[in-house]
Formats: C-alpha cells, sequence, structure tokens
C-alpha cells in the first residue's frame, strides 16, 4: 500500500513531498513550544539552584535570551534537512558517517523515549486535575499512548490540522487563562539576579531537545527559510508565553510545582480552557513518537515507520505507566550536555567549512571519527562549567574534576554556550585532521539533491 502523495513516506526509499509551507511550520512548533510540564517547570526556571529564586524581570528575561538561543539552534539544524530531504539521524551521516551516525541516533532514542514518557504522565495527570480520580492514571495513559499512535499515522496531515484548528484554541485558552491568573493579583516577590545564567540554561535545554529531531519535519519544508523562521518565531513566542503563565500559576499556589495545574482548573471555565491544553498536549507525544520511529529508520532503513511508530508508542507507554517526573530537572541537563555541542559540530561543518556541498547521507557514508572529538570536548566543557544541580554522584564526580584541574565557576558563567563555543573552535580545528573538513571532491560536486535523499 503506498502512502497519499501529500503524506510523509514509509520508508528511507521514497522521497518526501515538499509540502509545508512556513505558517504550517510556525504552528507546529508554536504548539510544540507550549508545554503543561512546562507550567510545573517553571520553577526550575525561577529558581534553578534552589533557595536563589530570581526575580521576575529577570526571569522573564532568562526566558527570552534561553527560548531565542536555543530555537536559533533548532532553526539551523532544520535548514539541512529542508535542503537535502532528509530526516535528523540520516542527516547526520554527513557528519559523523554512516556507522558513527548510529551513536548520536541511539542517544537521541533513548532521550525521546523519555521525553515521550513525560509527556503521556504529563497529559494523563492533567486530565486528573480536571476529572479527579474517577477514571484512574493508568487508563488515561493508555488512552493517550493509543491517541499519539493513531496520530502517526498521517504526521503532515497532523501539522496541517494544528495549523487550521488546533492553534487558535491554544492561543485563547492561553490568553484566557494569563488574564484570569492576572487578576488575582499574586505576589511574586523581589527576586535577584544570581541565578540567571543556570536559569538560561534550563530554557536552552528545554528548546535545543528538539535539535536532533528538527529535520523530521524541515525535509518537508518548502525551503530551509521557511523551516527557520517557524521554528524560531513560533516556538519562541509559545515557549516565553508558556513559563510566563507558569510564573503566574506558581505564584498562586505559592511556588508549589504539585499544585500549579490547580491555580488554572480553579479560575472562571478553567477546566475548560485547560482540558484544551491537555487535548493538546497530544501534539507533544506525538512529535516524540514519530521522531523516535525516524531516528529508528536511520537504524533500519526499510521498515515501515507506522510499524516502528505502533512499537514505540506502546514501549513509551509501558515507561509512562512508571514514570519519575522528579527526575525532569536532570535529565533536561542531559539533553543539553549532549546535544548542544554536537548541534555546534554541526553547523561550523555544514554553514561554514563547506560541509553542505559535500555532504554524504548514503548508507556508504564514510567514517569521520575527527568530528567526535569537538563533541566530546564540548560535552566535557558543559559539565565543567554548569551549576545547575542534577544527579548526586554525577555532579560530586565532576566536582572533583574541577578541583583536580584548579577550575572555579564564576557565576556569570552560562554551561550551554560554553560547550557551544569549545565544540565550534575545535571543529575549526578538524580541517588540520584525517577525517575532518575537507574540501569537496570532484564525485561530491556532481551531487544533485536527489543524492542526498535517503539510501535507496
Amino acid at each position: 500500500m503506498s502512502p497519499a502523495v501529500d503524506e510523509a513516506p514509509l520508508t528511507l526509499d521514497e522521497a518526501p513531498p515538499k509540502t509545508l509551507g512556513a505558517f504550517d511550520q510556525g504552528a507546529f512548533w508554536a504548539n510544540l513550544g507550549v508545554s503543561l510540564l512546562g507550567f510545573s517547570g517553571a520553577l526550575l526556571l525561577l529558581d534553578p539552584l534552589g533557595g536563589a529564586p530570581l526575580g521576575l524581570g529577570a526571569a522573564v528575561l532568562a526566558a527570552v535570551a534561553g527560548s531565542l538561543i536555543g530555537t536559533v539552534m533548532v532553526g539551523l539544524a532544520a535548514v539541512p534537512g529542508a535542503r537535502t530531504g532528509a530526516p535528523a539521524m540520516v542527516l547526520l551521516r554527513g557528519l559523523f558517517g554512516a556507522r558513527l551516525s548510529y551513536v548520536p541516533t541511539v542517544l537521541n532514542i533513548v532521550q525521546m523515549f523519555g521525553w515521550g514518557a513525560f509527556e503521556l504522565w504529563v497529559i494523563a495527570n492533567g486530565a486528573q486535575a480536571i476529572f479527579g480520580d474517577a477514571v484512574p492514571y493508568q487508563a488515561w495513559v493508555v488512552a493517550a499512548g493509543a491517541l499519539t499512535v493513531a496520530l502517526t499515522i498521517r504526521p503532515l496531515g497532523v501539522i496541517r490540522l494544528l495549523r487550521r484548528f488546533v492553534t487558535a484554541g491554544v492561543v485563547i485558552a492561553m490568553i484566557w487563562l494569563t488574564v484570569a491568573l492576572v487578576r488575582q493579583a499574586p505576589s511574586l516577590g523581589a527576586g535577584s539576579w544570581h541565578s540567571f545564567a543556570p536559569a538560561v540554561d534550563y530554557v536552552i535545554a528545554l528548546s535545543v531537545s528538539w535539535v536532533p529531531v528538527a529535520a523530521d519535519y524541515a525535509r518537508h519544508s518548502r525551503s530551509g527559510r521557511a523551516a527557520f523562521g517557524g521554528v524560531v518565531t513560533g516556538y519562541t513566542i509559545a515557549q516565553v508565553a508558556c513559563l510566563v503563565l507558569g510564573i503566574l500559576a506558581l505564584a498562586v499556589v505559592g511556588n508549589d510545582p504539585d499544585r500549579v495545574w490547580e491555580a488554572f482548573v480553579a479560575v472562571p471555565l478553567g477546566g475548560l480552557f485547560f482540558g484544551v491544553l491537555v487535548l493538546r498536549e497530544t501534539d507533544q507525544s506525538f512529535a516524540n513518537v514519530y521522531s523516535t520511529a525516524m531516528s529508528l529508520q536511520n537504524l533500519m532503513p526499510r521498515v515501515d515507520r507506522r510499524v516502528l511508530s505502533a512499537a514505540v508508542g506502546a514501549l513509551t507507554t509501558v515507561i509512562a505507566l512508571f514514570a519519575d517526573v522528579n527526575s525532569y530537572g536532570a535529565f533536561l541537563g542531559l539533553i543539553g550536555a549532549v546535544f548542544v555541542p554536537m548541534f555546534a559540530v554541526l553547523a561550523v561543518d555544514y554553514f561554514v567549512l563547506g560541509g553542505a556541498a559535500r555532504w554524504d547521507t548514503s548508507a556508504g557514508a564514510p567514517a569521520r571519527w575527527a568530528m567526535i572529538v569537538p563533541w566530546v570536548l564540548g560535552f566535557v566543557a558543559y559539565w565543567l562549567v554548569t551549576a545547575t544541580p542534577t544527579v548526586d554522584g554525577w555532579d560530586t564526580a565532576w566536582a572533583q574534576v574541577r578541583e583536580a584541574i584548579g577550575f572555579e565557576r564564576q557565576p556569570w558563567m552560562n554551561a550551554a554556550l560554553a560547550a557551544f563555543l569549545v565544540a565550534a573552535l575545535v571543529t575549526f580545528l578538524t580541517r588540520l585532521l584525517p577525517g575532518g573538513a575537507a574540501t569537496p571532491s570532484p564525485r561530491d560536486r556532481r551531487r544533485t539533491p536527489q543524492d542526498d535523499q535517503a539510501p535507496r
């Protein structure tokens, strides 16, 4: 059975249709920028270190700065996907080689399972916040998992549906809830700027988690400009609005993240408009499951994506039944440490060192071991600089490394930017190493856009 001509192909053997315009991309990423996790997670923006909360102005500025930095990364990661038509993990064959691309592919699959489980947990708990415990948590998780898998069958149709109908409902719900909470005049406190840099790191991590999947959707974009603009505009505006709304809700409930949704449900018509946001959360779980399936296709290129989506959705549902959302902050730290420096390597190699002219996404793309070096060094730089607590043993180990090398963190240091700069600088130096950046060969210069599609 063949897919509709305007739908995503079933295997990597088929070329993707270019049907998504700037408004489709913008609406899709705007919906991804609004997350119920963002409401409760706003406490990590306000007080990322614990005991040193930011003032409202500092928190909003951190949200804007972190969102812009993170979404520019996501937007730039989307551009090669729009140009080549390759999914995100297949695109990394051009950076690391076909076999080495399996390393980030596996890491991405792991993080996407984590995100998917978190999202189903959120949907189930959001539904219970509205309807109470009459329907058990497990039933909501299973229902949300089934709906998620159904959405992945026609992914481009889902994106067009978001643009035409869902986005308007989300905007109305966000405005209604914001006005209702502001009328309660919650006390936001004075706060300080002491934890500004870690707060920016947190927001960057929220955004940059989408870097390794951006091309999965940009490959269907009509242009790289539409893909980039949709990400940066749609996601930035929506994420900042989501975090500010989360700050207001937290203020109403005394900064208790376990009660943040109570603030929404308690306002007039709150259950209705919060229900809109709970239902919309399925686009987050849809994106996680669909992109996990696309990542798996880098390992199994001829397996039908619908089969992969069903299997991924089922396993994600099982994980969600036992998910521990208390590890959310540590999870975001790991995402930032892994994918910020990887993006830096990709951006420098593709946009600056002429990689676009020689990008090889074929199954025979040669290994480029030199590209691993800046990625690893950027990862190390992140953990040397970050002040955000994650897991005790891990944090202690890096504290010992800092002490051993005589490195002292400063309050102004930003871990994500440090990781990016170190990885970017070292990537420049890979031109001097075998397997690093190189002048395109005559064969590479003759490559056509069709050559850059997934292998046949």
